[in-house]
């Protein structure tokens, strides 16, 4: 996955919750292919599916488990997007969740701006063994 505009942006100006305004998207977006890839089924079930990956307690939980694979900057990253003040509380989820997922989304933010696909790739990967882990 090759970034999709080739705009320079230098991510490491940017604040924890704009790297995590683009995480979210990016993070989505191999969730969604991902599920696709899995074998076509209906839109409902996909969305459905989705949901359940992308909700703060399973971005938490990745985040958890793949702490000891990150390097320094990653953790650094992630640990700015965890503690940024968000504004405001989620309704459906642990505040310490919430905060959880706001760093991983801001460390896929900071990996996809600054062009480290194969990183972004290999963390999802990771991500999945422990999905798939769970589900067995």
């Amino acid at each position: 996955m090759e970034k999709l505009l080739q705009e320079g942006v230098s991510p490491k100006g940017l604040s924890p919750l704009t790297l995590a305004f683009v995480g979210d998207g990016v993070y989505e977006l191999f969730v969604r292919e991902y599920l696709v890839s899995q074998g076509n089924c209906p839109v409902k079930k996909l969305n459905s599916r989705k949901v359940e990956l992308v909700r703060c307690q399973a971005q938490a939980q990745a985040l958890s488990h793949l702490w000891p694979e990150l390097s320094e900057e990653e953790r650094d990253i992630a640990l700015r997007g965890r503690n940024a003040h968000v504004g405001h509380a989620p309704k459906n989820a642990p505040l310490a969740d919430y905060h959880s997922a706001t760093g991983l989304e801001a460390l896929f933010g900071y990996l996809y701006l600054s062009g480290e696909i194969d990183r972004l790739r290999w963390i999802f990967s990771a991500i999945l063994e422990v999905w798939n882990t769970q589900s067995n």
